[in-house]
């Protein structure tokens, strides 16, 4: 849990930063820091995507995971959590420090989340002890969230919860996660996560408005196809 903790601490301390200086900087300067971030995070994803052996897996999870996503109403559950934390903080901040508490929230909760790094680097941690991995990855969500925050406010934050209980939990998992996940699942689930990162690119350029919390069940059906296609006897990769 050593290597979660750092991640929580540096968002924190990144996050901290950003809400105090966001008011001093220029909106043309926050601007154009989101630009170059969204440009940055649709690269990112692109070179996740790019690590399936089979677009195919990658489409078909996508494809169902947005189904169940739609089902379940996950973006909605995350609005209304996001928006229960906005009252809380409400009645201990000034509401001009608020920014805009949902998106900042599920944005940084999303793009904190989602990614090799924190599926490989938590296994790590928690089978070996070794946090090198999620200390790497710490420095740079710390920097992104002082960017995130200068612009959306202090719902970047909140973020932190997300981290500790996802990561934590792949963590304390992270015995049984290594012997039921394959490399080859492991890198449909990390293309299909490339795939979201770059959904978060388009909306951070203001391109395109997609409800990215309800494509988080792809991550799920990918290493699952995977294993029924293996079960099967097709070859992946």
């Amino acid at each position: 849990m050593i290597g979660t903790l750092i991640n929580v601490g540096s968002v924190l301390v990144g996050g901290t930063l950003g809400t105090l200086l966001g008011s001093r900087l220029p909106e043309r300067m926050r601007e154009t820091v989101m630009n170059g971030l969204g440009l940055v995070t649709v690269l990112l994803g692109i070179s996740l995507a790019l690590k399936t052996n089979e677009i195919l897996i990658v489409m078909g999870s996508i494809l169902i995971g947005s189904l169940l996503g739609e089902w379940w109403k996950i973006d909605r559950g995350l609005e209304r959590l996001s928006e229960w934390l906005r009252r809380q903080v409400e009645k201990r901040a000034p509401a001009g420090s608020l920014g805009h508490f949902t998106e900042a929230f599920i944005t940084a909760s999303l793009v904190f989340c989602i990614g090799p790094m924190t599926l490989l680097g938590s296994i790590q941690d928690g089978l070996t002890g070794n946090y090198s991995l999620l200390a790497v990855k710490s420095l740079l969500d710390g920097f992104a969230a002082l960017v995130f925050a200068s612009s959306l406010g202090v719902g970047v934050l909140f973020s932190v919860f997300i981290i500790l209980i996802y990561q934590g939990s792949v963590t304390l998992l992270a015995g049984f996660a290594q012997q039921i996940l394959s490399s080859a699942m492991i890198n449909e689930m990390t293309a299909t996560g490339g795939i979201m990162i770059v959904a978060i690119g388009l909306m951070l350029l203001d391109i395109k408005k997609i409800r990215v919390a309800n494509l988080l069940p792809s991550l799920a059906i990918a290493p699952l196809i995977v294993a029924i296609l293996t079960a099967l006897g097709v070859q992946i990769g």
